[in-house]
């Protein structure tokens, strides 16, 4: 089983492809008040690639990998750019369950691919995240009360339909396209190693919001791998939907139980098998946010001048929670991820 828990991303070609998008720029890095008068380095997803959240990095390159893929093995020929390989695109659907941002992601990756996409919500999701999949020529359809419905009925489609089923959790049986997904996550540690190579102010803590646990594992094996100056990792997981921590303490993929969270896009009972792996061997502790303080730290960073989430802010939650000893700290220097925008 541990081959298809392994994750050794190339992401260099991740990398690659995205310095070659029309779309793509590197995500700022911003300086924002933190509590106990400490300084927060916040990396700014909230307008990446014009789609306001960090999975613009994911879903799309997985798109295109998909498709280059299937492209080759079906006409020898490699690239998309051809009329023959824009009418076989036209030809492909993906589907997906979403609470959000992944769906959005899907449906922009097919939509400048020339495929379709199918999208399956929950009805906790907002009709505001439907209308946002709509405008980017998906097909929505709304499949049971809560996240865990529409990923079954999402695999049940795509089983049925033929169509390709792309989603960003892993479980057994499934597990090589969500690590590419996880691949394009990559780009983000991959951009903040460059700035602190140049800037030598590398973070001491980084605050990783989970759902799944794609964006936290991903950050954390290439930190792991690569960085000069190895900081403190924390996952922050919503008390409603602690997925990874029950693994963790399980020692095995876990569900967790709980009710609906408002920090949605964080709101995932069941961890992706990959992530949990990897979290599991790059030495992270846990950190578990209310409801009421996931929405206290959405208003502060938004009053902070980055419009976010409860989801978006979740790693600032965190830091409002340190020990005091930690936040007095001179060398305290804490990196927390905004992963998308409000609005």
């Amino acid at each position: 089983m541990m081959d298809i828990l392994d994750f050794t991303p190339d992401f260099a070609a991740a990398h690659a492809y995205f310095r070659n998008h029309p779309k793509y720029t590197p995500s700022p890095l911003r300086r924002i008040k933190g509590p106990g008068g400490c300084t927060v380095l916040a990396k700014d997803e909230t307008d990446r690639m014009g789609l306001g959240a960090f999975k613009a990095l994911g879903a799309p390159y997985a798109v295109a990998r998909i498709l280059d893929y299937k492209w080759r093995e079906q006409s020898g020929a490699s690239g998309l750019n051809t009329p023959e390989a824009r009418t076989f695109a036209a030809s492909q659907t993906f589907v997906c369950a979403s609470a959000g941002n992944h769906g959005i992601g899907v449906a922009s990756g097919a939509r400048d691919a020339g495929a379709k996409a199918r999208i399956h919500l929950a009805e906790t999701v907002p009709e505001s995240f439907a209308d946002r999949l709509r405008a980017l020529g998906a097909t929505v359809v709304r499949s049971g009360p809560v996240y865990e419905d529409s990923v079954a009925a999402a695999t049940k489609d795509a089983e049925t339909s033929g169509d390709i089923l792309l989603a960003d959790g892993t479980w057994p049986g499934y597990t090589e396209i969500p690590k590419w997904v996880m691949e394009g996550y990559c780009v983000i540690a991959e951009e903040l190693r460059a700035e602190f190579e140049i800037s030598g102010a590398w973070p001491t803590h980084v605050y990783l919001q989970a759902g799944v646990g794609g964006l936290a594992a991903a950050m954390a094996h290439m930190i792991r791998l690569n960085w000069a100056v190895q900081p403190e990792l924390v996952v922050v997981e919503p008390q409603a939907a602690t997925c990874l921590q029950d693994s963790h303490r399980a020692g095995q993929p876990t569900q967790a139980t709980g009710p609906e969270s408002n920090m949605g896009r964080l709101d995932c009972k069941d961890p992706s098998i990959v992530a949990w792996a990897v979290l599991e061997r790059c030495d992270v502790r846990y950190a578990v946010l209310t409801e009421e303080e996931g929405a206290a730290a959405a208003r502060q960073v938004t009053a902070l001048g980055i419009p976010t989430t409860p989801s978006g802010a979740a790693g600032y939650g965190a830091i409002l929670h340190e020990i005091t000893a930690v936040l007095e700290s001179a060398a305290y220097r804490p990196l927390v991820i905004i992963s998308e925008t409000s609005s």
